[in-house]
């Protein structure tokens, strides 16, 4: 049996950038044992004789698929239901009543959630609506997600999930919209998955993020720390593209709008601090 190839500093660095380039997500030395691990994963599925060999198929394949694996396995997806319930809070309690202010009934409210990972974020705005919402029958709302992993997304739309991603779920919506599927897992209502629309998008592709236009509310929560400063205010102002007048874009707990760009003003509800894009 070969030895696995290796992976030199030199190697590392340049692929480092390239993925930089390629996704925005930034790769420090740090990370540096979950990348090359990886990394060799790919080289040996894809049967490359070394890194050089692999890195150059790589840069010049012709339909993505390769690029696309690599991604699917170097971004790590975290996530349950109700995770920071507080903004879902305020989502039903502030958020969508201001949007709603500036609609007449029967007109759309878009809410974007990205990164979606295995849907578990999405699928909780669609619970939250239906429960704690009581005007969501007069507006036409639609909910999207979006990941840049093929692999998170297909797992959303079969919407079969682990205890773990329940936990934090009241029971009685547990009953009401999940069935057992198996031995331990739960199988979510086929009506909540036909009521998001998945999509794939990559937030440092332009054309990725122009199919997107009049977004009222969006999700962007922990993702924006796997970018630099650089990747964070593209990001930053990509969404600021997307989103209406007076739309609202609520962070993780841990990012701050403040330091990737100047386009949003603060807004403090009771519940959480969120960033407005202005009228």
């Amino acid at each position: 049996m070969a030895a696995p190839p290796v992976i030199t500093d030199a190697d590392f660095q340049k692929f480092a950038e390239f993925f930089y380039r390629k996704t925005g997500i930034h790769f420090d030395e740090g990370k540096r044992y979950f990348v090359d691990k990886r990394l060799v994963d790919r080289i040996q599925a894809t049967g490359a004789e070394s890194f050089r060999s692999y890195f150059v198929a790589l840069r010049f394949e012709a339909d993505g698929a390769e690029m696309q694996h690599l991604v699917n396995c170097m971004t790590v997806n975290e996530t349950y239901f109700f995770r920071e319930a507080y903004q879902f809070d305020c989502l039903v309690n502030n958020l969508l009543d201001e949007v709603a202010a500036r609609k007449r009934p029967g007109q759309r409210i878009r809410i974007w959630s990205i990164p979606s990972s295995t849907g578990e974020e999405p699928y909780s705005i669609a619970i939250y609506l239906l429960e704690r919402w009581p005007r969501i029958d007069e507006f036409d709302v639609e909910i999207l997600s979006s990941d840049i992993d093929t692999t998170v997304l297909a797992s959303a739309r079969r919407g079969v999930y682990s205890p773990r991603s329940v936990q934090y779920l009241p029971p009685a919506y547990l009953k009401k919209y999940f069935t057992r599927h198996g031995q331990d897992e739960w199988a979510i209502s086929r009506d909540l998955v036909s009521a998001v629309e998945f999509s794939r998008v990559n937030l440092s592709e332009g054309a990725d993020t122009r199919q997107f236009r009049d977004i009222d509310i969006v999700f962007c929560r922990n993702l924006l720390i796997y970018f630099d400063d650089l990747s964070r205010r593209v990001a930053a102002e990509a969404l600021y593209d997307t989103m209406s007048p007076g739309g609202f874009i609520c962070l993780g707990h841990s990012e701050s709008m403040s330091r990737m760009s100047s386009l949003y003003t603060v807004r403090r509800f009771p519940d959480a601090m969120v960033y407005q894009k202005p009228q």
